[in-house]
């Protein structure tokens, strides 16, 4: 083993410029088969992260307009769901509905605090939103039960609004009065959420300052015993039907209830995780086959200059798989050194994205993990004896009588 290592060693060391040429384009593609694995598990990795969340199993309704007649009912009517459908559906949706909560859409109103003033919406909601939708509490609390069983007049700022109000980094909000619709409120809370910014304040609250308290925005349905599509289609399918039974609008009529259901729209993202993934690694391994077929090439070419080094070996009784394995050998070394060059240069890389999008809604700790390295490594050793095989098998074919004479 030790006089197989110097011969390795003695051969990449006389071809030195050929090797680091023909190792770079291994070392590059590694690299770029590093990033693009880590970029894509940060992603997936946040896309997990939000599946995990109470928000994953949540049907949410909007009133439309139907587009068929029905029941002698002309096409056309304003589908306005109301307060009453949620024990409507709590009681007669199957068992896949639990708990049922609605949110109610304030205009925009101008929201004032001293001598500023913003133009901004407000809207109702349950306390469970705090997990449904992930709003993130960044200082003071969110809405609880005693806020709904009392109206209160109490409002959790978005931290964009908060700091337009409370410059310059909305630190003074909490414990400070606004105005809104005539109305004081007490800020108790600042959050932070992906893509929504409305001023919070509790369900009952709003329901009384709405000009039609029956009337509600939507209805959200929390899922429960949801484990595959099918069962996120049958839950979708009796919500769906309980609220055209009330509103006497055909259950197949999609303009008429617009229905986001997370579950199903979870589900089917998950499978485009998983041909990013896919995809991740056929471009890599793509870009890493040029850098092995370049060291086919070298080998062949190396298997060439030896030729008569090879006919003496083989005229001293060296046997063909001695040969085989030392072709095979040199260019695993060569696939093996650069491609750990590769792996950790694109290690480094990882940490620094990682680093910088700390806290980013797209990526979520987009670096390198221990099995990465190992199935990285696997393909390592096998993609160069794949590139030293065909060399190898025509040293193979090498005559000792015409290798001696071969000059």
């Amino acid at each position: 083993m030790l006089d197989l290592i110097n011969e390795i060693l003695q051969t990449l060391n006389h071809n030195k410029l050929r090797t680091a040429l023909t190792g770079l384009a291994v070392a590059w593609g590694v690299f770029m088969l590093i990033v693009l694995l880590s970029v894509a598990r940060g992603v997936t990795n946040k896309f997990q992260s939000f599946q995990e969340g109470a928000g994953s199993k949540v049907v949410q309704l909007w009133g439309g307009y139907t587009s068929k007649p029905y029941n002698g009912l002309r096409e056309g009517r304003g589908v306005k769901l109301r307060d009453n459908d949620i024990s409507r559906l709590e009681r007669a949706s199957g068992s896949h509905v639990g708990e049922v909560s609605s949110v109610i859409y304030g205009e925009a109103q101008t929201i004032t605090a001293g001598t500023r003033s913003i133009n901004g919406e407000y809207t109702g909601m349950y306390p469970s939103a705090r997990e449904t939708e992930r709003h993130t509490v960044i200082s003071g609390r969110y809405i609880n039960q005693k806020d709904m069983d009392q109206c209160a007049h109490v409002m959790v700022l978005s931290e964009d609004f908060a700091r337009q109000l409370f410059p310059p980094d909305g630190a003074k909000a909490v414990g400070s009065r606004v105005s809104c619709k005539g109305l004081s409120f007490l800020v108790i809370g600042v959050y932070k959420a992906n893509w929504y910014r409305d001023n919070i304040i509790p369900y009952t609250t709003a329901r009384h300052m709405a000009a039609n308290p029956e009337e509600v925005g939507s209805l959200k349905i929390q899922l429960a015993d949801v484990n595959s599509e099918t069962d996120g289609e049958t839950a979708e399918s009796d919500i769906r039907r309980t609220v055209a039974d009330a509103h006497n609008f055909d259950p197949e009529d999609e303009s008429a209830l617009f229905v986001n259901n997370r579950f199903l729209n979870g589900l089917k993202a998950q499978g485009a995780m998983n041909i990013l993934s896919v995809s991740v690694w056929v471009l890599g391994l793509l870009s890493l086959l040029s850098g092995i077929v370049g060291i086919s090439n070298i080998m062949f070419v190396s298997v060439k200059e030896r030729t008569h080094e090879i006919g003496i070996r083989r005229a001293i009784g060296a046997r063909p798989r001695s040969i085989l394995v030392q072709i095979i050998a040199e260019a695993i070394a060569i696939t093996t050194i650069f491609g750990y060059i590769g792996i950790v240069s694109g290690t480094a890389v990882t940490q620094v994205i990682g680093a910088v999008s700390k806290g980013s809604d797209a990526l979520e700790n987009p670096t390198v993990s221990l099995a990465l390295a190992f199935e990285v490594t696997l393909v390592l050793v096998i993609a160069g004896a794949m590139a030293g095989l065909f060399p190898a098998l025509k040293a193979l074919k090498v005559k000792p009588v015409e290798a001696l004479r071969d000059e």
